[in-house]
């Protein structure tokens, strides 16, 4: 088979961090809105499933067209190589979404386009009857935008913030693939001390231990494309040899995590030994407040309290306050603080260097970033 297109889907504000990911694997990328498109050969689905920490998922195009009819979306459907992809057993539940297209409704979409790759598979497998649909799992997913049509196959399975380490979380944990964004947008290299005081159940600090030690994050997961006839067993191998011989298992790390709560930081631990890392990151139950720096040229990297809940804006204020005082006698560190909170510079005491848009799941934040004056050893 010759090359494929593959799509890594990335949240709002992320497009540009997945793309140098891709990049750093050898492939050529297009940014477009939420997603990274590639031309790459079928051996990229391995490596990129397990290579990519912060995009969603991976997505393999089967086709794009134009359709203002069912008819239409039925002949176009029909008319792509579904057989190229799905094995004459195979399962291939259709997803829809539909935004500003003449066909809106997602349920007749959906419908059709199972009823057309059907019809599509049945003539060229040579079946009469129904098919069987017990074999391997094939997502499909019909989106459409205004009136053009684009067909993927869903090559990940679970969304690849699911690492596979996570046995506990707080309330609300922070997505794997931002967590690892956070660390990638910083630059942070496993020679520098890093701390997170607001470690919650550890997502900071476990994927900067991942990145640190040059860790794939899929290392420790399965995907749905591993049992696709047309991805040759030999480059599955190939990719998960690629990924042991470039851990770098003795690179040594000093990152602290800390949080107020002790279960959280029990919590935390247990993620990290999960993911093999249980030596690899100092735990603290502590306040902010606490915080004592002993080392030069280090990084903060932190997801604190947004102060969205009634009674919360006040505490999380001074939460602020305290960091900033704390930072002010540490000038050689670089702060990198993720929020919703508006007035955060104003609690902090000082302008940022920079700050970038993000989105954490459907809330809105700023990345604030705040370069530190290294000291030259």
């Amino acid at each position: 088979m010759r090359n494929v297109t593959l799509i890594a889907t990335a949240a709002m504000g992320l497009e540009s961090v997945v793309a140098k990911e891709v990049k750093q694997l050898g492939y050529e990328a297009e940014v477009e809105n939420g997603k990274v498109i590639f031309e790459a050969p079928v051996s990229a689905i391995p490596r990129c499933n397990l290579w990519l920490r912060t995009a969603d998922r991976v997505r393999l195009l089967v086709g794009k067209f134009k359709a203002v009819t069912f008819d239409e979306l039925f002949e176009s459907v029909k008319s792509l190589p579904w057989e190229s992809f799905i094995a004459e057993d195979g399962q291939f539940p259709v997803s829809g979404k539909s935004v500003k297209s003449k066909l809106y409704s997602v349920s007749d979409c959906q419908a059709i386009t199972k009823k057309a790759i059907a019809e599509r598979l049945k003539l060229k497998y040579g079946i009469a009857s129904k098919m069987s649909e017990t074999g391997a799992m094939y997502k499909v997913e019909v989106a459409l935008l205004k009136d053009e049509v684009t067909l993927t196959l869903d090559t990940s399975g679970a969304g690849l913030h699911k690492r596979g380490y996570r046995v506990g979380q707080g309330e609300a944990p922070l997505k794997e693939t931002m967590a690892a964004a956070l660390v990638l947008l910083t630059n942070w290299k496993p020679e520098f001390p890093l701390i997170d005081p607001f470690c919650g159940s550890g997502t900071i600090p476990i994927e900067a231990a991942l990145i640190g030690q040059n860790i794939a994050p899929g290392f420790n997961r399965e995907f749905a494309s591993e049992n696709w006839g047309f991805i040759k067993n030999k480059y599955w191998q190939e990719a998960f040899e690629e990924a042991e011989d470039k851990a770098n298992y003795d690179q040594k790390l000093d990152i602290i995590a800390s949080d107020i709560d002790h279960k959280l930081i029990g919590i935390a631990n247990d993620n990290a030994i999960e993911a093999g890392l249980g030596d690899l990151i100092s735990w603290k139950q502590m306040q902010v407040k606490d915080l004592f720096i002993r080392k030069d040229n280090g990084y903060i990297i932190g997801n604190p309290p947004y102060g969205q809940r009634l009674g919360d804006k006040e505490t999380v204020a001074d939460i602020y306050r305290n960091l900033g005082l704390i930072m002010r006698n540490h000038p050689s560190w670089s702060v990198y603080i993720l929020t919703a909170y508006e007035e955060f510079e104003k609690e902090y005491g000082q302008k940022s260097t920079k700050k970038r848009k993000l989105f954490n799941g459907f809330i809105r934040t700023d990345f604030y970033q705040y370069f530190g004056n290294k000291i030259k050893e």
